[in-house]
């Protein structure tokens, strides 16, 4: 495990080697001319792959981070709670997305000793051109305007197209948000497939005891999954008295067992699994039961089960609610671009690594396919925390997606054999993308058809 400061409450707080490359990627520079223009920007230049030289040391509020070979280990960041508020400058957000393991203690999630080679694809992702919400976009515009910070394209496995900006590389780690939550949802088809979680119809109470007598006290695993528990939460993340960010301050603290305590303390809004509410913390329940389940920390067994099977090339990290305590669930994977494009080619596969079915055969069709509520009352746009379109191409291909806050995105067409990695660096955790995503993965599908 890798311990980092964690900054105090008051404040708010590699060694694999590389797969051969046969291109390089490409780094763009996004020169803004106005923020409140259409195009924002018109003009990027094409440059070398850049290395970058560690920035100065970060102020008084800040971190101190460990001496490290990682690139931007020595740039200033801002703090979780300005994270949390839309409050970081763009160059200040740019930062600390790329270094979130600085902000809690983590765990280090290992590599495969021999890394899925990722080869260039014959057809190349040059140009795209699309109509959303009545207006016409490109690739540029959707870079610029989504403020985007790293995309990668994979077509039958192959790199499409890769592009990473705002001083990014292939090293670079980039916060996952929510699409960790999709990450966690698999981890609990892997643990089923182990027969370490009997059925989707356990009681959690079964896994965390510590919830007995709690609203979560006749609560599936299926209705966490589905975030339909019944349990009350207000998932504002912008709002200081909301219960996401009581939950950002549990884990601020650090002390083992506050984030589950909280938890324990929610009262019922409605009967298990008849009402969908996106709640993070109803993946820090999921994070729970999986640590009771499996006995041994879920970033262990995600290297154990995807990570160093599927062919990660880079170490990943994983926020802790507290030092060497439970992995945040729902939240706080670190990793590259490539592995996230990795990531999504296992799902893409049905959850297959080195011919080994290490979720059950069925579960990437159930995870990512919509659902339905107790009652009958249909859940469309939901599968086992992944998210479904329901209108355009993807909806007809069946596509699903993980997404997090600030514009992170891994989608996975199996039908056209694609996948596509978002990063974002957007100033506000929600509505700061101007482009539609589906959209845009939409046109990137077609284009590499």
């Amino acid at each position: 495990m890798t311990h980092h400061p964690v900054q105090a409450p008051s404040r708010v707080p590699s060694g694999k080697p590389a797969v051969l490359r046969t291109h390089p990627p490409l780094t763009y520079s996004i020169i803004f001319d106005s923020l409140h223009t259409r195009r924002l920007s018109r003009a990027l230049a094409l440059a070398a792959l850049t290395t970058l030289a560690a920035c100065g040391g970060g102020d008084d509020d800040n971190a101190t981070p460990t001496p490290t070979a990682y690139p931007h280990a020595q740039e200033p960041i801002g703090t979780v709670r300005q994270v949390y508020d839309g409050a970081l400058t763009p160059d200040l957000s740019v930062n600390t997305f790329r270094n979130i393991d600085r902000l809690f203690p983590t765990r280090s999630i290992t590599p495969s000793a021999t890394p899925l080679a990722l080869p260039k694809a014959a057809k190349q992702l040059t140009a795209v051109q699309f109509t959303s919400g009545g207006r016409t976009y490109d690739l540029v515009d959707y870079l610029a305007l989504n403020r985007v910070s790293g995309l990668l394209v994979l077509k039958n496995g192959e790199i499409a197209h890769e592009a990473y900006l705002y001083g990014n590389t292939e090293k670079t780690r980039w916060m996952s948000m929510s699409v960790a939550k999709s990450i966690t949802s698999t981890l609990i088809g892997a643990a089923i497939q182990d027969g370490l979680i009997a059925s989707l119809n356990d009681q959690v109470v079964k896994y965390v005891p510590r919830l007995a007598g709690s609203a979560y006290d006749g609560v599936t695993v299926r209705d966490v999954l589905m975030m339909a528990s019944g349990v009350k939460w207000d998932e504002t993340y912008t709002n200081p008295a909301s219960d996401r960010r009581a939950l950002l301050e549990a884990q601020i603290g650090q002390k083992p067992g506050t984030a589950l305590d909280l938890m324990a303390k929610l009262p019922r809004a409605a009967a298990p699994g008849t009402v969908n509410n996106y709640s993070t913390g109803e993946t820090q329940i999921a994070g729970e039961l999986l640590r009771g389940a499996v006995k041994k920390p879920l970033a262990q067994y995600l290297s154990e089960k995807i990570w160093s099977k599927v062919g990660m090339e880079a170490e990943a990290n994983w926020w802790l609610d507290s030092p060497d305590g439970v992995e945040i669930g729902g939240s706080g994977i670190s990793a590259t671009l490539r592995d996230y494009g990795r990531f999504g080619l296992f799902i893409m596969n049905d959850g297959r690594a080195q011919g080994v079915q290490v979720v059950p055969p069925t579960w990437v069709a159930e995870a990512g396919s919509p659902k339905t509520l107790t009652g009958g009352t249909p859940l469309p746009f939901y599968g086992y925390m992944w998210w479904v379109p329901t209108t355009g191409q993807s909806a007809l291909d069946k596509a699903f997606y993980a997404t997090g806050i600030f514009g992170q995105n891994v989608y996975i067409n199996q039908k056209e054999k694609v996948v596509i990695v978002t990063w974002g660096a957007q100033s506000k955790p929600t509505g700061a993308g101007v482009v539609n995503n589906i959209d845009f993965f939409d046109a990137v599908v077609k284009a590499v058809r």
